[in-house]
């Protein structure tokens, strides 16, 4: 068998350590056990919005919808047909710093289907033909004198969809004003210009580049015999000699030291905002964990402080929405503050908002809710741990995003011992008002 290297992580809520096996062409094979009949296998590709440039914007997302369209193999629709005949999901994401395709089936009598789904998935993920008669000859947007819509017209419809929803517009808005140059400011779906023009050549391009061994994590997740499916995913992942690509490195950008307001209309009836600040690089799990913790407490759900104080408790209602959310990415993550609310009381909305977070900022959170929220971090990765689908999403993030599993090991130990002072220094350090960045959309 070829030369290959392994490492064990004490995964936590696994009954057995996580296995990492890197072949000598960068490809990297994750194996986790998980009882039961279900398995998962995906592949990650460390590509994503990150790796595109204007000319190109949305080309990730559209070549994952294009994996799916054949292979020299196997015809376009056979992948999906064949597996979800089995009981198979099917399916792939795109976000900024990576897409993945994966496959969850039941493992069949003597696990023929989960050996047929290893073969399909890497015969997709090393052979996809990226067919011209699938993809639609480029166009202008507008000529009407195009007949033949395939998948470039699909991709098109979806971008115009969620450019039509508000909260899209503010979102795009937002993101783009927070970023000075890195890529993270465009949408990853893209624009229709784009898609529109892009030829099938600079698409097939992009996959040779991107998709390469040192660039695809393949991970399965299940209980299986691990010495037979490394040698079958070894044999089935056959890349041919492909040439590895080093993704680019991109600057990390620092927030704007002014906070920055954008205001915009639309055919809308209410009031629309978001309010986002840059956050810590995916490695840095501490004040990842800080800022989770913020999350939970301020906006995530209706026991949350934004929900109970400004929609639940408030004498005078303004909003109908309020939350928070976090991503986190490989080059910093964003923490946002969402909200709908009355378009006659824009200002009273954006200064209640802007006095909820100096309460986070001005050491206001309470043991109980700091305890309450730490408990439901912990539970939620526990629950992370309940079935394959989940499990290897986990590790995907992990080793995709983060370059490292470890951190999968030291989460709990790190969220045990995590203080309220240190929660209150990560908002500080993140959340200062004049590094916030905060679109309005009200009705024309």
């Amino acid at each position: 068998m070829e030369n290959i290297t392994k490492k064990e992580i004490q995964y936590p809520y696994l009954t057995k350590p996580v296995e990492i096996y890197e072949r000598s062409n960068g490809h990297k094979i994750v194996f986790a056990h998980k009882e039961g009949g279900l398995v998962n296998i995906s592949s990650w590709v460390k590509t994503g919005s990150i790796n595109e440039t204007d000319e190109n914007n949305g080309i990730s997302h559209f070549l994952e919808h294009l994996m799916f369209k054949g292979t020299h193999k196997h015809k376009a629709g056979y992948f999906d047909k064949t597996l979800e005949s089995k009981g198979a999901i099917v399916n792939a994401a795109t976000w900024k710093d990576y897409t993945f395709y994966y496959v969850t089936l039941p493992q069949g009598p003597n696990g023929e289907y989960f050996k047929q789904a290893i073969e399909l998935h890497a015969d997709m993920m090393l052979d996809p033909i990226i067919p011209e008669e699938e993809i639609g000859a480029p166009f202008t947007l507008g000529d009407n004198t195009v007949k033949t819509k395939r998948e470039r017209h699909v991709v098109i419809e979806e971008i115009r969809m969620r450019q039509d929803q508000p909260w899209t517009k503010i979102y795009n808005s937002t993101n783009n004003n927070m970023y000075t140059s890195h890529p993270y400011k465009r949408d990853v779906i893209g624009f229709p210009e784009t898609i529109a023009a892009i030829s099938r050549e600079t698409i097939l391009d992009y996959y040779k580049t991107h998709y390469t061994p040192n660039n695809i994590t393949t991970i399965v997740a299940g209980d299986f015999d691990h010495e037979e499916i490394l040698q079958k995913v070894c044999k089935e992942f056959d890349f041919k000699g492909r040439e590895n690509h080093q993704n680019l490195q991109h600057a990390i950008d620092t927030p704007t030291q002014e906070s920055k307001y954008i205001e915009l209309t639309g055919k809308i009836n209410t009031g629309f905002l978001i309010t986002g600040w840059l956050g810590p690089i995916a490695k840095d799990i501490k004040d990842n964990i800080g800022l989770e913790i913020i999350n939970i407490i301020m906006g995530e759900g209706q026991s949350a402080r934004l929900y109970q104080n400004l929609i639940e408790k408030a004498k005078e209602p303004i909003f109908n929405i309020v939350a928070t959310d976090f991503y986190n990415f490989k080059d910093g993550g964003n923490f946002f503050i969402q909200a709908n609310f009355k378009s006659d009381k824009k200002e009273d909305a954006i200064n209640l908002l802007k006095k909820e977070t100096e309460k986070i900022l001005n050491n206001d959170i309470t043991e109980k809710e700091f305890n309450k929220a730490k408990k439901k971090l912990k539970v939620r990765f526990a629950e992370g741990a309940e079935t394959v689908s989940e499990i290897a999403e986990n590790i995907g993030y992990y080793m995709t995003v983060c370059d490292d599993l470890d951190l999968a090991e030291k989460y709990i130990e790190v969220l045990d011992s995590y203080t309220i002072e240190e929660t209150t220094a990560v908002a500080k350090k993140y959340l200062a008002l004049n590094n916030a960045v905060t679109t309005v959309l009200l009705p024309e």
